[in-house]
């Protein structure tokens, strides 16, 4: 335990201290107080947008009506969110009051700014991560999921808290992601800081597109940043007869082999720690790399966020190698990115020449996600117009 890892503050008159817990890599408050159920919202939302964290001593539901009365406060309408509803082309229309990209970074800015307000709530844990509230849940189970064994009292915030909870019960109950031979849905569990395959359209595109004919010859296939393991348990149910799925994120490891673990198609589908391609060549190469070349600000977004476009890239560049004769890249792309600026059609299609790789087909879909239709959102511009594509490639 370092000083940097720790919280500090005064209870009953005597110095405390906590390890201080943040998957968003929020660094330590400088400054806490305790709060409890005569707080407040009006006098927490100034503490928190002052810097002041607050370490709750109060009911542990309280906690939760308090946070969400903070949500309503961060999230006032505003007149800037009238902007939403411009069109900016996928070039960047400078003739908009504002460009693509400059609306991009103040949505960034704003949910930064945010989360870091609602983020000022704090729960203590013990070492066996229970809560010592009224009325608090029992979480033990979820975080032990999320965090792993700790041995001392760590204090985290309410709302990334209830992610952790929330999380749980994603990985318990599961997300339907296919129907099998007989109709019976197919569940997906997917695990904390693991990204949960909800946005159907990508599935479908996988579980529709016509597989290679190379497949005849060899029944092979390669995952590359496999996730929870979704799309090679999609191949293995088009009884693709061996896939080898690559990861490098331990939670993403461990979630892929027990989503496969639980269809029992360990026959069939190989989970293996690899940067992008394991040894070898496969018929069939997927990829799913996050959508948006921009920094991640916390290990949760790596899913989303791809500085310079880094494993797409990667994913170019070392496809051809690893293609058998005849096979088929397939990568799962949305040109969401280039609705906001952040990459061009042409740069897209540069990399993928540049990398000895031609275009055999492309198949494309809208997204049905309910933020599509959130004209309110600063990004609506983009992402009403999106389209997600399946691009098949094959060696020049």
């Amino acid at each position: 335990m370092t000083q940097d890892s720790v919280i500090y503050w005064e209870e009953g008159g005597q110095a405390c201290s906590a390890i201080w817990h943040s998957e968003n890599g929020i660094v330590p408050h400088k400054k806490v107080v305790i709060g409890d159920d005569l707080l407040t919202a009006d006098d927490a939302y100034h503490l928190a947008c002052e810097g002041t964290a607050i370490l709750w001593r109060g009911d542990f539901q309280n906690a939760r009506q308090l946070l969400q009365a903070l949500v309503r406060r961060v999230d006032k309408p505003s007149k800037k969110s009238k902007r939403a509803g411009k069109r900016v082309d996928k070039a960047g229309d400078t003739s908009a009051q504002k460009t693509a990209v400059d609306i991009f970074n103040q949505h960034r800015l704003i949910q930064s700014q945010r989360a870091r307000i609602l983020g000022m709530l704090l729960i203590e844990c013990n070492s066996e991560h229970t809560v010592s509230l009224r009325r608090a849940p029992d979480v033990s189970l979820a975080c032990r999921e999320a965090y792993g064994v700790v041995s001392e009292p760590y204090a985290v915030s309410l709302r990334e808290l209830l992610g952790v909870i929330s999380a749980h019960e994603w990985r318990k109950n599961g997300v339907p992601v296919l129907a099998d031979s007989e109709g019976e849905p197919v569940f997906v569990h997917p695990h904390y800081g693991v990204f949960s395959p909800i946005r159907g359209e990508y599935i479908e595109l996988v579980c529709n597109t016509p597989l290679p004919k190379q497949m005849e010859q060899e029944s092979t296939a390669f995952d590359i940043g496999a996730g929870t393991g979704v799309l090679s348990i999609i191949l293995a149910m088009r009884d693709v007869q061996h896939i080898v799925a690559t990861e490098l994120d331990e939670r993403a490891l461990v979630c892929a082999k027990e989503n496969i673990g639980r269809l029992h198609l360990e026959s069939q589908i190989e989970v293996v720690k690899a940067n992008l391609f394991p040894p070898g060549k496969a018929s069939l190469i997927v990829c799913n790399p996050p959508w948006l070349p921009a920094r991640p600000s916390s290990t949760l977004e790596h899913a989303v966020y791809d500085p310079s476009s880094q494993m797409l890239k990667g994913f170019l560049s070392g496809l051809k190698d690893h293609l058998a004769l005849h096979g088929e890249g397939w990568l799962i792309l949305s040109d969401l990115a280039e609705y906001l600026g952040l990459r061009t059609r042409d740069e897209l299609l540069s990399w993928i020449e540049n990398a000895g790789l031609v275009v055999l087909g492309r198949v494309d879909t809208k997204p049905k996600h309910p933020k599509s239709d959130e004209e309110s959102d600063l990004l609506h511009f983009a992402r009403a117009a999106e389209i997600t594509s399946l691009w098949r490639l094959g060696s020049q």
